[in-house]
């Protein structure tokens, strides 16, 4: 199993340690509820080290990734990012990435990608398949370094202080390089929580400093467990239960990111067109349920007695006091209000679609 340059110090913080993706991660330090209301209300920090960024560069990278994903990316300039999806020939998702538009470096075109990292390996021969043979150089740029997701409402405050510069004027998805104990260090405005935030690029000399710092002022370490209830408040997509190389974005309810206004090409455009057009059989929606019982991935969903979907995600949710899901569903039960039934332990629980995000920050 990897470990992150973090993992002596996660352990130290009383992390509890588990497998994820090829890694040693922490599930949890405090405890999920706990590290859950610490994001909502002030500040947390999550070590995100195992997630892959990748260096694209060279003449016309934008344009030659383009090719790869249905998003306009001629929507953003340097210093902006996007969220999109990775697409094979029928329309389903090979993942879910950001690409940050660093503009030109020394006068060659500049993206960084971020990942999943059940994925790296994956994504990174599919970019080189595609965009080697057009000139563009592929790279891990993360190396041995380190990944943190600062998030929460207090999070520009806390990075402010150790950072010395004003980040009131770095916008959602804006990104930029910081100075951090004499490094700099690239920062994102992004994250995968709801709340506001950073993730940062670092040295593993600065990454384990800032660590030991934040910890010291207070910030809460954060494991996998609070990322998951977190991110799935916020009704964001996981790779593997909520989408996959089955799913398209039409069905998984991510049509936003898919401009076929544009008049360019690319891979999966032509199935894409076909739902547009027809309309898809079933469709990702969230669901909250009556009682305290939590439905897990893989439960069975059902309506009027019948079998007609399964739960990709769920849990508690700790802001709203109540469980909540995704699950696929029938178009034609994908309507909000429409009352359905999931399967708990041989009990059927009802449930409603009801619109998503379930949590939205202040």
């Amino acid at each position: 199993m990897f470990r992150t340059p973090l993992n002596e110090l996660c352990r130290n913080a009383g992390g509890r340690m588990v497998p994820f993706a090829g890694w040693e991660m922490a599930v949890q330090f405090e405890g999920v509820i706990a590290e859950h209301k610490a994001v909502r209300s002030s500040c947390g920090v999550f070590d995100i080290s195992h997630m892959g960024l990748l260096k694209l560069k060279g003449l016309g990278a934008k344009d030659k990734i383009q090719g790869l994903v249905p998003s306009d990316l001629h929507r953003i300039g340097p210093g902006e990012a996007i969220y999109s999806v990775l697409l094979n020939e029928g329309g389903g998702i090979i993942d879910d990435l950001i690409i940050y538009d660093r503009g030109q470096i020394a006068g060659i075109d500049e993206l960084f990608v971020v990942i999943n990292a059940a994925c790296v390996a994956a994504d990174t021969a599919w970019l080189e398949q595609h965009l080697s043979p057009q000139g563009i150089e592929i790279s891990d740029q993360k190396t041995t370094g380190v990944l943190l997701a600062l998030q929460g409402p207090e999070a520009a405050a806390k990075l402010q202080q150790l950072c010395g510069e004003d980040l009131s004027g770095l916008p959602r998805f804006g990104h930029r390089e910081i100075e951090i104990n004499g490094s700099k260090v690239f920062t994102a405005r992004t994250g995968y929580t709801g709340e506001d935030g950073f993730e940062l690029l670092l040295s593993r000399e600065v990454g384990c400093w800032l660590w030991g710092q934040l910890l010291a002022d207070g910030v809460a370490p954060c494991g996998l467990g609070a990322r998951d209830s977190l991110r799935l408040e916020a009704a964001m997509h996981l790779y593997g239960s909520d989408m996959d190389a089955n799913t398209s974005p039409l069905e998984a309810n991510l049509g936003w990111l898919v401009h076929l206004e544009m008049p360019l090409d690319f891979i999966g455009r032509e199935v894409l067109e076909k739902q547009t057009a027809q309309g898809v059989s079933r469709r990702l929606v969230g669901l909250q349920l009556q009682g305290r019982n939590i439905a897990r991935h893989g439960y069975s969903v059902h309506h009027n007695g019948e079998l007609v979907g399964e739960i990709t995600s769920g849990s508690w949710a700790p802001s709203l006091e109540l469980p909540i899901a995704l699950a696929y569903v029938p178009t034609a039960l994908a309507k909000l209000g429409t009352q359905l039934s999931v399967d708990i332990r041989g009990r059927q629980e009802a449930a409603q679609v009801v619109k998503r995000p379930f949590y939205r920050a202040n």
